[in-house]
């Protein structure tokens, strides 16, 4: 396009806009569903300040100063900031404005992300989007094959309420892993608690693409470009 001034690449540019990764874009670009000021984007391509771009018909724009951090929550820190003094903002004492994305309860550990940016957090949690969530717990009795094949069907915690379906595996007599799709409060537990089982140790360790990995407990840190980018793939 011979009217774009030179700048950044197309495909990079869609990338930093969070969209997808390069790969994929150079995809959206050979399907047309990327414009430079109204007109079909073509590989190769520079964006300059002045320019605008579309991606399926929406409007994009580099995101500033993101920041995403995965904190290895330790047990008896709180998803607050009113201000106690076991609150995980105050815990973590990041410089800029954060806030937690989701939640585990005080005596849960693992991972938590948190970020300055509301518009993806918010289609992160939304229960709609899917998105997954994989845990190991350690529960007070052996675990049987009839209870897990049953968390799978899904459970009801309330009246009225029952459980997505969901995948498990054992891992050892007491522990097993469980991937979840939903985000209800005390879900995990409250499903345990419906078959006669009382949760020891939960521990999250993985929020969609974002592994807890070795990260030690208590610590933290920030999401590298592209894991924020594989992150907000499909939000």
């Amino acid at each position: 396009m011979d009217d774009v001034g030179k700048g950044i690449r197309i495909n990079k540019y869609v990338a930093d806009c969070g969209v997808c990764s390069r790969r994929e874009a150079d995809q959206l670009i050979k399907e047309g569903a990327v414009l430079i000021n109204g007109q079909r984007a073509i590989l190769g391509d520079h964006v300059a300040d002045k320019d605008v771009v579309t991606v399926k018909g929406k409007h994009i724009s580099p995101k500033k100063n993101v920041v995403w951090i995965a904190l290895n929550k330790p047990v008896g820190i709180v998803c607050s900031a009113d201000g106690s003094d076991d609150n995980v903002i105050d815990y973590i004492n990041y410089p800029q404005r954060i806030f937690y994305v989701g939640r585990l309860d005080r005596s849960s550990r693992g991972l938590l992300l948190l970020t300055n940016d509301g518009e993806y957090a918010n289609r992160l949690i939304r229960s709609k989007n899917m998105h997954e969530k994989e845990y190991i717990v350690t529960v007070d009795k052996p675990v049987t094959g009839s209870f897990l094949k049953d968390m799978e069907k899904g459970v009801e915690i309330e009246k009225g309420v029952i459980t997505r379906p969901c995948r498990t595996k054992r891992i050892d007599e007491r522990t097993f892993n469980i991937i979840i799709t939903q985000g209800l409060n005390r879900q995990i537990r409250r499903m345990c608690e419906a078959f006669g089982y009382r949760v020891r140790r939960l521990e999250r360790i993985r929020i969609k693409n974002i592994k807890l990995g070795d990260l030690k407990y208590g610590d933290w840190r920030i999401l590298s470009a592209e894991e924020i980018r594989s992150l907000y793939t499909g939000l």
